[in-house]
């Protein structure tokens, strides 16, 4: 029983930790909610801002001028903490991976492979944090953004929404928490050890 709940924390952490690499790398953190024209589709990311031509598909971006150049306070908070979170949840599921009952590796000695699991459900749920916390942070800010607008009746032809890259971002660091809580927690469980 102990081996198949690992087996499925683990796969959960490992598409949990994926789709927090991906709302990293990806660029659509912020999407332009309200544009009349309906003429492009204009996304804000963590690296670059791009526009795509709803009539022929034609996309293009601009990067940032320099990753140590003065961006807003969100942009530099949200890339520290993912970066912080995917290496956490890399590490931990290297970690994971070898302490798996399914794994040869430390085979003669099941109590360290326990505590290996231990220790990465720990750093996953580290992870998960610093990836929510970067996530979240970066929704309230737009949001803050745009009720500030609104309450001024201040109209710039375009308002943001998040994107699907920030909630990528949340439902990875939602899986690593999940994931940590079973190796954590109900490991413990059902494997009866201490």
């Amino acid at each position: 029983m102990g081996a198949i709940f690992q087996l499925m924390a683990f796969g959960l952490g490992l598409l949990s930790a994926f789709l927090l690499v991906v709302a990293t790398c990806t660029d659509c953190w912020m999407v332009n909610a309200d544009d009349s024209l309906e003429v492009s589709l204009k996304c804000r990311g963590l690296w670059r801002e791009c526009v795509t031509n709803v009539q022929d598909g034609i996309r293009t971006c601009d990067q940032y001028d320099s990753i140590l150049a003065d961006h807003p306070l969100k942009i530099v908070v949200t890339r520290a903490l993912l970066i912080a979170a995917d290496i956490l949840a890399g590490s931990a599921l290297v970690m994971l991976l070898l302490g798996l009952d399914c794994i040869k590796f430390l085979k003669d000695a099941p109590r360290i492979k326990l505590q290996m699991c231990y220790a990465g459900g720990f750093t996953l749920g580290l992870g998960s944090v610093l990836g929510m916390v970067g996530s979240v942070w970066y929704a309230v800010d737009v949001y803050v953004e745009r009720a500030t607008l609104v309450l001024h009746n201040v109209f710039l032809g375009i308002h943001y929404n998040f994107g699907w890259s920030c909630w990528l971002g949340m439902i990875g660091s939602t899986g690593c928490f999940l994931a940590s809580v079973m190796l954590t927690c109900c490991l413990y469980l059902f494997t009866g050890q201490s």
